[in-house]
């Protein structure tokens, strides 16, 4: 294939794949609520935020992967420009909504007889009715999260180049972590204020309360990633080659000046 023979289409075409890939499974896991805490071994720091007291790290399933998607987003921004994220995240968005309306016709299928009810050491388990509980995910839930994930990713691209625009090629530490860090800051909010302040009954309160808990679990996760940065990108210039990794660097700043761009 033809498309294959480039190395810079072969390389997009990898990163975008991985990146939705991140991206739905993120959504599905994020049904799991655990305790960051109990997983480390500690104990639960019972923090307080707007009124609310005894808040411990408990994150859905989800927040192991974002940190991945919003560092692919980095890494394609810096090659590829906002065109190439902004076209990933429709997609992205385009297949989240599609695999949701079809795991909602697959909830609505007859279970088999023989499957529904699963013997267990501690007795039977409707395997009809996990299947349900764990896929069927609220549709105010959903709304949310499909919102949050694609308003973070186009405020992600903004900040990323307005940064460089200042700093130059210099500082990737910077706008990477910089732009990630603020596009975070608005997903953690937007997703519990659409989920469970419009489609729920929390208060504003609450939903600053648990948003802030959720925001500074990614921000120290961020940070702790941003070396991790640089090792893509050297993997990436190696693969490439200097010559083609500087010029799709200097076509990425291009496209960001484009006024052209929505």
């Amino acid at each position: 294939m033809v498309i294959l023979k480039s190395k810079e289409n072969l390389l997009f075409l990898l990163l975008g794949c991985f990146f939705i890939a991140n991206a739905v499974i993120a959504e599905f896991i994020g049904v799991k609520i655990f305790s960051v805490e109990a997983s480390l071994g500690i104990e639960p720091l019972n923090l307080s935020f707007f009124g609310s007291s005894n808040l411990s790290f408990n994150m859905t399933a989800g927040v192991l992967l974002w940190p991945v998607v919003f560092i692919m987003t980095d890494i394609i921004n810096e090659y590829y420009g906002p065109k190439g994220v902004r076209l990933l995240s429709y997609i992205g968005v385009g297949l989240i909504s599609y695999a949701f309306v079809i795991v909602y016709a697959s909830i609505h299928l007859t279970a088999a007889d023989f499957w529904v009810m699963k013997p267990t050491a501690t007795g039977t388990l409707n395997m009809n009715e996990a299947y349900n509980g764990i896929f069927g995910q609220g549709l105010w839930i959903i709304v949310g999260s499909i919102t949050a994930f694609l308003v973070g990713q186009l405020i992600d691209v903004n900040v990323f180049h307005r940064i460089k625009r200042i700093t130059g090629e210099k500082n990737l530490w910077l706008r990477a972590t910089g732009s990630t860090l603020i596009s975070q800051l608005i997903d953690s909010f937007v997703v519990l204020f659409i989920a469970f302040y419009i489609g729920g009954n929390w208060t504003i309160a609450q939903v600053l309360a648990i948003g802030s808990i959720g925001y500074l679990y990614k921000f120290i996760v961020a940070v702790l990633l941003t070396p991790l940065l640089y090792v893509i990108h050297s993997i990436i210039d190696a693969f490439l080659g200097k010559e083609t990794a500087q010029r799709l660097l200097t076509e990425a700043a291009r496209d960001n000046n484009d006024k052209r761009i929505v």
